[in-house]
């Protein structure tokens, strides 16, 4: 009887609005570190900008979490808000941390594979920030929700095979005579690999809401 009554009442559909806000912040950083790896601009400037953007995605984040617990009426369940919200701050917070490596380490040239890397990053962020919206209507947007979602694991793949060929061309080049350059290399491709990961898990858990609620 309860849940006949709650799909009665009006849905608290600022949720998405949010989402579609943190989602809009992951590509901004998300592309300022795409450029970054490029050597296109400023390094300090890409890195500044998405160490502001992470700010943003927290705000936003605690927003969307203060939402649920004030809303009687959620569009999906709670747990499910909460999980992809920070989800979606995770993968930010990932581009945060490899921002703090490059700056410690003082790194103004990149890897072709890292550059690489950055191009699945990009591509990541814009797949989720396509699904996002479309999670205000979950039925008719199952089949493309689940097709984004492919195409993220997809992305991540390919990632992986990146990360691997990246460490051994590092190797290669100063695994015997640099080891500080390898570490701090492989610790970079390490942080880059771990972003396209986060990303993942955000398709996985609107895989997860997919089945739950079509």
């Amino acid at each position: 009887m309860l849940s006949w009554f709650k799909k009665l009442l009006p849905r608290e559909d600022k949720f998405f609005h949010l989402f579609e806000r943190h989602s809009k912040t992951v590509v901004g950083a998300a592309e300022a570190m795409k450029a970054m790896l490029a050597g296109e601009g400023d390094i300090e400037a890409h890195c500044s900008r998405i160490v502001e953007l992470e700010g943003e995605a927290d705000e936003i984040t605690r927003e969307v979490l203060l939402a649920t617990r004030r809303s009687f009426i959620t569009p999906f369940d709670r747990g499910d808000i909460k999980d992809l919200i920070q989800s979606m701050d995770d993968a930010i917070d990932m581009l945060n941390k490899t921002v703090k490596t490059i700056r410690r380490f003082e790194q103004h040239a990149f890897e072709p594979g890292m550059r690489e890397m950055g191009v699945l990053i990009a591509e990541a962020a814009h797949l989720v920030a396509e699904a996002i919206p479309l999670l205000a209507q979950i039925g008719p947007n199952s089949a493309r929700l689940s097709a984004l979602a492919e195409e993220v694991t997809r992305v991540e793949d390919k990632s992986d095979e990146l990360f691997e060929e990246g460490l051994k061309n590092l190797f290669r080049l100063n695994g015997t005579n640099n080891a500080m350059a390898y570490l701090i290399g492989s610790e970079i491709y390490g942080e880059l690999e771990k972003v396209v990961d986060r990303f993942e898990d955000v398709a996985n858990e609107i895989s997860g809401i997919v089945i739950e609620n079509v």
